[in-house]
């Protein structure tokens, strides 16, 4: 018995034994993994002080012996916790393995090191930042920071805090709050990427605004279907003969002049400041808007900045308070005040008209020929660059008010028809080089989808025959002028990679301005409408086209010879009236065939 009993103690030892040999063992790999690890983290984290590296190693194995000391008291472990230390071993090394390179910076390559590929509203609340690179920026740590930028600023300010921080990687992205309508909302920033050199802040990247205010919008108007483009400037005593005219869109001017109030009227908080507007002419809107509504009738409304700088310094550009007698003046973004104002005009007249019960808006012009400097959108006299870039923010600031409360409605840059001019000599701008500059920065800075409102009048706006030769009308992108003889070339232009949409689609197009006076007979200007109607249906990429005007302006009249109606001062109807009444109907051929001989076609 004894001898059979010390058999079997002999066996219990020797597999006791084995298991301590086993764990010895597997403790081991768990001690070199842990290093391996601790090894990586050093890596990604850019640790590559000698001294640090080795006392941090020399912990790691001295953890793992004490672990080592605690498996031999052990009698058993589950196959499972093998499998998981092995397959986590396996992690960290193809963690290792498909890291990316960590690269260091240089002078060339710093500043756009990384790209934010999407800056976008998402769950309505949050602002998500993608961030893609090649490779990993060394710097002091293992972190990407994310800063914040109002409208105005160029880059990160002198002790400046991030708003985020990240784990370094070639694909990743923070996430923060919108803030929509508060003191501190985020719709009208800017953000940009930056890492710690030295124990300092440095960008990385371009900074890019949010690209799709829409997504936490309440309402979505984007217009009723129309069947065709046949618009007009309605005169508002005569609201009542539109139907007869048989139009689709109408546009509206809504100076600030007439909206704003100091106090009183309609309060309106937004970005933490309580604005005021007119509460008898933002009800004369409303009426308007509904009666033209009802009509089956969209409205382009226009924004212009008239408003008095004693009463409201903080809606004009500093450089625009003064030394000029143009009616409209360049909105101000260049400063808190500024950003807080426009966005408050935007938003509460964005939120009224896009389904509210008070008449609905879904066209938005942003000032009025812009590059029309001294007539129309007043700066002192600076280079295009300069003008054209505080006209983009204010710009960004209206469309992402705008659409923050509707997301299908549309917003439009307004030029008028002076495209390579050479206008500078007469202190105004070429309209394509403000195009060019305003659609560029647009793109480098978060592309949005803007829409173009052209105003191709004859040149000299008097010159009703506008199909007559004319050394300042060609059909090339050079062309002086642009107008109905030549409208391709501006249509052509916006099929240029620079002018397309983010997803590669053409802009919306509108002709939020064209006439012909009857100053030199009323055949002439019917002609004139009835060759620019056919040339703009035909052409295919117009939206909708705004006559100018219903009746005649008696002070246009005195002013510059420009009669410009359908009907007189005094409501008679010229011949022109009957041409566009039926122009998009079965009777167009009956009432144009008589301009064939006036043109010297047939179109």
């Amino acid at each position: 018995m004894k001898k059979n009993y010390r058999k079997m103690h002999t066996g219990k030892k020797a597999r006791r034994n084995r298991r301590i040999v086993m764990l010895s063992g597997v403790a081991a790999v768990s001690a070199t993994l842990l290093v391996a690890a601790l090894i990586v983290w050093m890596i990604i984290t850019g640790r590559n002080n000698d001294e640090v590296v080795t006392a941090d190693i020399d912990e790691a194995i001295f953890e793992a012996s004490l672990e080592v000391e605690e498996e031999k008291n052990s009698e058993y472990i589950n196959v499972n916790t093998i499998n998981s230390i092995v397959d986590g071993g396996k992690t960290v090394s193809d963690a290792l393995a498909a890291r990316p390179a960590t690269v260091e910076m240089t002078a060339d390559n710093r500043a756009e090191f990384a790209t934010i590929d999407n800056c976008l509203i998402v769950d309505s609340g949050k602002v998500e930042i993608s961030v893609k690179s090649e490779g990993i920026p060394k710097s002091d740590d293992k972190y990407y920071y994310l800063f914040e930028e109002a409208t105005y600023e160029d880059g990160i300010a002198d002790g400046k805090e991030p708003i985020a921080k990240v784990y370094k990687s070639d694909d990743t992205s923070f996430k923060v709050d919108l803030n929509k309508g508060a003191a501190n909302s985020r719709l009208f920033s800017k953000f940009q990427v930056a890492v710690k050199e030295n124990d300092q802040f440095v960008s990385i990247s371009h900074a890019k605004y949010i690209t799709n205010p829409g997504a936490c919008a309440g309402y979505s108007y984007g217009g009723m279907s129309h069947s065709s483009i046949k618009g007009i400037l309605p005169d508002p005593l005569r609201i009542g003969e539109l139907p007869d005219l048989g139009v689709n869109y109408c546009t509206y001017n809504m100076p600030l002049s007439h909206i704003l109030t100091t106090s009183g009227g309609i309060a309106y908080t937004y970005g933490g400041v309580t604005y005021h507007f007119n509460a008898g002419i933002i009800n004369n809107y409303d009426t308007l808007y509904k009666r033209l509504n009802s009509m089956g009738i969209d409205v382009a409304a226009i924004i212009l900045n008239d408003a008095s700088v004693g009463a409201f310094p903080e809606i004009t550009h500093p450089d625009a308070r003064g030394g000029s007698t143009a009616p409209y003046y360049m909105f101000n973004a260049t400063n808190e005040a500024g950003v807080k104002a426009l966005a408050a005009v935007g938003s509460f007249l964005a939120n009224r008209y896009s389904g509210s019960g008070h008449g609905n808006v879904s066209m938005w012009v942003i000032a009025n020929e812009v590059n029309a400097r001294k007539e129309y959108n007043y700066m002192a006299k600076t280079d295009v660059g300069t003008y054209t870039a505080a006209y983009t923010r204010a710009f960004r600031v209206f469309y992402n008010a705008i659409k923050s409360q509707n997301s299908a409605a549309k917003v439009y840059i307004p030029i008028d028809q002076r495209w390579t001019y050479n206008t500078e000599k007469t202190g105004d701008y070429d309209a394509k080089d403000v195009l060019d500059i305003f659609a560029s920065s647009l793109k480098d800075y978060g592309d949005i989808n803007w829409g173009l409102a052209a105003h191709p009048y004859s040149f000299p706006n008097g010159n009703t025959a506008f199909w007559k030769a004319s050394k300042n009308v060609n059909h090339t992108y050079s062309t002086p002028i642009i107008t109905m003889d030549n409208i391709e070339v501006l249509t052509n232009y916006m099929h240029e990679p620079a002018m397309l949409t983010a997803e590669g689609k053409r802009r919306s197009i509108i002709l939020s301005e064209i006439g012909y006076s009857s100053t030199s007979g009323e055949a002439l200007q019917a002609a004139a409408i009835a060759y620019a109607y056919v040339k703009m249906e035909k052409n295919g990429n117009i939206d909708a086209l705004m006559l100018s005007r219903q009746t005649d302006a008696g002070d246009e009249i005195a002013a510059l010879g420009l009669a410009l109606g359908l009907q007189t001062t005094g409501g008679q109807k010229k011949h022109s009236y009957n041409v566009f009444k039926y122009i998009d109907t079965d009777k167009r051929s009956e009432v144009i065939s008589f301009a064939y001989n006036i043109v010297g076609t047939t179109f």
